[in-house]
């Protein structure tokens, strides 16, 4: 065909998380309750981090920028589906849709990518104690934060590529609240075989081994602490724990979505709720309810800013 090359659309209708109003008025609510309560508590945690100077190991390091990177996760898809909630048309243009695309994967693979070498950083500490301050200096601490950052970049800059190969010229209705890979690619007007599974393989298996992987490091990390002193055995417990529920809420949702054949799902939309909007904004605040030390910092700013 002469326009398999050219795409036609230029503009996609979102049909939202669900065509109740009842539902959707429910959710708006809660969804912006829990927005402007837990994203502060994101930015408080960056702001404590950067003022306390007893907060200068990488475990803090990493944390604040595990923060950052999700305060800003959760501006890519949250305010613009709290607008559509009341709007009537929800439509979002082809190259508003290609920029969202590319950020929700830029970061979201930055953030596994983070997981992966606050895993790392965890290692060390808790089984190399001795060579820590050696490993994982500043020099190694910045070059695993650009290497994260440009993994997320080459992920994401991948799934873009292969979509913008697409031609686009038919239904522009993406049953979804957002754009991602999924939903958009079943609007191109050829047959997509191949493309699902790259993407799939870029996004799906990257995230499932990534997962099975943390898991393994942190069974090793508890195996390795068994037999040391029951303090030092408690507090890498705490720790591991922490890290493995943040593992799960990250990787869970995304192996769900991925790392199956793009076909729709009763759970897809309440999957991806929680995926880029819930989640995002929780995971700084469990790492900072199960650590004493930033919750002590977080005390004495609040107090000092009181006085």
């Amino acid at each position: 065909m002469e326009n398999d090359n050219r795409t036609v659309v230029k503009e996609f209708i979102l049909l939202g998380l669900t065509q109740s109003r009842d539902t959707q008025l429910l959710v708006f609510v809660l969804v912006l309750i829990f927005y402007l309560i837990i994203l502060p508590g994101n930015f408080l945690i960056i702001l404590t981090i950067i003022s306390d100077p007893g907060l200068t190991a990488p475990l803090y390091f990493f944390l604040g920028n595990l923060a950052f990177l999700d305060a800003s996760y959760s501006f890519i898809v949250a305010p613009r589906m709290l607008v559509d909630f009341v709007s009537e048309k929800k439509i979002i243009s082809y190259r508003g849709c290609i920029t969202q695309l590319f950020f929700l994967h830029f970061l979201g693979g930055g953030e596994g990518l983070l997981l992966v070498v606050m895993a790392f950083d965890r290692y060390i500490a808790i089984c190399r104690p001795l060579h820590y301050s050696t490993v994982m200096n500043p020099r190694v601490c910045y070059a695993l934060l650009l290497a994260l950052w440009l993994g997320g970049f080459i992920h994401s800059i991948i799934q873009v590529a292969l979509i913008l190969r697409l031609p686009f010229c038919g239904p522009n209705q993406l049953d979804n609240f957002f754009c991602d890979v999924p939903q958009v690619i079943k609007l191109a007007c050829t047959d997509t075989f191949v493309v699902e599974l790259l993407m799939v393989f870029n996004s799906g298996l990257m995230t499932l081994l990534c997962f099975l992987g943390l898991l393994a490091s942190y069974a090793v990390i508890l195996c390795r602490v068994h037999g040391s002193s029951s303090e030092g055995k408690s507090k890498a417990v705490s720790t591991c724990t922490t890290h493995i529920i943040v593992i799960f809420l990250m990787f869970g949702p995304g192996i769900f979505i991925y790392t199956r054949p793009f076909r729709a799902f009763p759970a897809d939309k309440v999957v991806s709720l929680f995926h880029t909007v819930i989640f995002p904004l929780l995971n700084p605040v469990i790492y900072t309810l199960r650590n004493q030390e930033v919750k002590a910092s977080m005390r004495k700013l609040f107090n000092q800013h009181i006085a």
